[in-house]
């Protein structure tokens, strides 16, 4: 059973989206959503800073926000990357989320602002990503950044580019402490038990993933590369310890189960969250439902632990 708290949210949520002309395409949805979640995010936490970085990417400069806490000396730092279906959202969509990890367990959170399909499809999200990644770790001094203490992060479409990333970048100089995977998305098979359990939803339904991915990958190959989708590298060893939090009424549920399975089969350590009686998104549904604000505290609890 859906926790009866989601419901509030749902009805917020769905109230403000139905203003969105049907048919709207890629650019519509961005702009909507900007201005859905600007007008339901939470006040900035007391302390917290945000600034923008323009960062030396491929072809174009990657925008990073910054939220810092009010802390001093190098801190431990999170590489965060958005959900929205790769087409959609941004650092200020989640800002509510970033800043709160920034506040409440002193994190600097840098929030990456990375290419959008359908214009930009695969790889352009994970170059920009490794542009970031890249950057934090050359500018750590300057940033106050300490690179013995920096994890990757994000939820859904985000959480696969945070997996992708830590693939990307094994063995490198860039050394990631962990890895926090919200809702993640880890591969493109849409016949496991969860996709048809939870088809409508809500907040995603099955139905949309087709069309979404195939902007994403265009060229079905793609869809087989293991930096769109993370669970199909051949090994999973040497990558950081992972909290991976799924939803039980989500359809992207049992790719985040495999995902956690397949990090503990290579002998990664995993902490994984059922989300008993949540949905996709709930990270939104803090302000609305008791147990979305536990989870949320479970993970940032951990990442400060992992980070410490």
């Amino acid at each position: 059973m859906i926790d009866p708290q989601i419901h509030d949210f749902l009805q917020a949520w769905d109230g403000a989206w139905s203003t969105l002309p049907p048919g709207s395409g890629p650019a519509a949805r961005r702009a909507h959503f900007e201005r859905v979640a600007e007008a339901m995010r939470t006040p900035m936490p007391a302390g917290v800073t945000s600034v923008v970085h323009h960062v030396p990417g491929p072809g174009r400069p990657v925008r990073v926000r910054e939220f810092r806490p009010a802390v001093h000396g190098p801190l431990p730092t999170l590489i965060y990357l958005h959900g929205g279906a790769f087409m959609q959202g941004s650092p200020e969509t989640h800002w509510d989320i970033t800043a709160d990890l920034a506040a409440r367990w002193g994190l600097l959170v840098l929030s990456v602002d990375y290419a959008l399909t359908p214009e930009h499809p695969f790889p352009a999200a994970v170059d920009d990503v490794s542009a970031a990644v890249t950057w934090t770790f050359a500018q750590a001094q300057a940033l106050g950044v300490d690179p013995a203490r920096v994890a990757v992060g994000g939820d859904s479409a985000g959480a696969n580019l945070a997996a992708a990333a830590t693939l990307a970048f094994r063995g490198s100089d860039c050394r990631f402490r962990a890895q926090l995977l919200v809702y993640p998305c880890c591969d493109f098979d849409t016949t496991r038990p969860s996709y048809v359990e939870n088809a409508n939803g809500p907040l995603i339904t099955t139905a949309s993933m087709p069309a979404v991915n195939a902007m994403y990958c265009p060229d079905p190959a793609d869809m087989r590369n293991p930096l769109a989708a993370p669970l199909l590298a051949e090994s999973h060893a040497g990558l950081p310890p992972a909290f991976v939090a799924v939803a039980e009424h989500d359809p992207l549920r049992d790719s985040g189960l495999v995902y956690a399975e397949a990090l503990q089969r290579a002998g990664v350590p995993v902490v994984l969250d059922p989300g008993t009686g949540l949905i996709h998104g709930y990270l939104r549904a803090r302000p609305y439902c008791a147990a979305a604000r536990e989870r949320f505290t479970r993970m940032g609890d951990w990442l400060a632990a992992a980070l410490a």
